[in-house]
């Protein structure tokens, strides 16, 4: 039995983790926030979850913290096999279309605020493939969703709300995409890279954006209407490149026909 410690196990993608490794009868670590006596114990294979995301322009120094604090303990006191860092496709935003590859170099604007997110994962990154002697990967996270009340971001409040509203009404544009990705095709990825050993960085997306308009499409097919009420704007920026995804056996799922089937679904709708 391998022992598995989850840093982050209270989140979104750190508690299906601790699931999904319990469901495969797993010795899982779960370590609170500040636990005394963890970097006196053997900590095995290390899933680094710990971060924030919705609210990081309010809580800079806090996103510091979450993305490198521990980690920098983590890679200079821990006792551990292998680490995955969860880091996020964002670090490509500024790009544009030029980006979307694990070995493009990253640019980024030291002065915007938004930017300690960026930033600080990318720290994260350097931290953990300079300074682990070999022990650590990561995974950059596109556009997570589920439908659940824990998830977060556009696609999973959309669909939150879907539940009980068939007219919904979007500040958004229609030209604007994401490469979404369902949280079971994360964790099937973040688990692949574990068992593998894999090195180095591995972008987790499906590798195509969805634009807003494609969504409301879908939505429309079965029975909702999707408004987009924002203005006219450039399309998706940088698409992931998913080659090194594939070589693990990875491929996630369809997003559009995911949607379907669960919209069709007849206790999706709560009226």
């Amino acid at each position: 039995m391998t022992l598995h410690t989850v840093i982050g196990a209270g989140g979104f993608i750190g508690s299906r983790l601790v699931a999904a490794l319990q469901a495969r009868e797993q010795e899982v670590y779960a370590p609170a926030r500040g636990e005394a006596g963890m970097f006196e114990r053997d900590l095995g294979k290390i899933f680094y979850c710990a971060g924030l995301t919705g609210d990081f322009m309010v809580r800079p120094f806090d996103t510091v913290d979450a993305h490198v604090g521990l980690l920098n303990q983590v890679l200079r006191e821990g006792r551990f096999s292998r680490l995955v860092y969860l880091s996020s496709t964002r670090l490509y935003d500024s790009l544009g279309t030029r980006g979307g590859r694990e070995d493009d170099v990253l640019e980024f604007d030291v002065a915007a605020p938004r930017n300690v997110y960026d930033l600080s994962k990318a720290l994260g990154e350097n931290l953990c493939l300079a300074r682990s002697e070999g022990r650590a990967s990561v995974a950059r996270l596109a556009n997570v969703f589920d439908w659940t009340e824990d998830a977060g971001g556009f696609l999973s409040d959309l669909l939150k709300r879907a539940r009980r509203e068939r007219h919904i009404t979007l500040t958004a544009s229609p030209q604007t995409g994401r490469d979404y990705i369902h949280a079971d095709d994360v964790i099937a990825a973040l688990l692949a890279i574990q068992d593998q050993d894999a090195e180095g960085i591995f972008n987790i997306a499906r590798g195509e954006a969805i634009s807003n308009a494609e969504l409301a499409q879908v939505f429309e097919a079965v029975g909702w209407r999707l408004e987009l009420t924002g203005p006219d704007t450039a399309a998706h920026g940088p698409t992931c490149d998913v080659t090194r995804l594939d070589t693990l056996g990875v491929r996630p799922g369809d997003v559009r026909a995911m949607l379907y089937r669960l919209l069709s679904q007849t206790d999706f709708w709560l009226g």
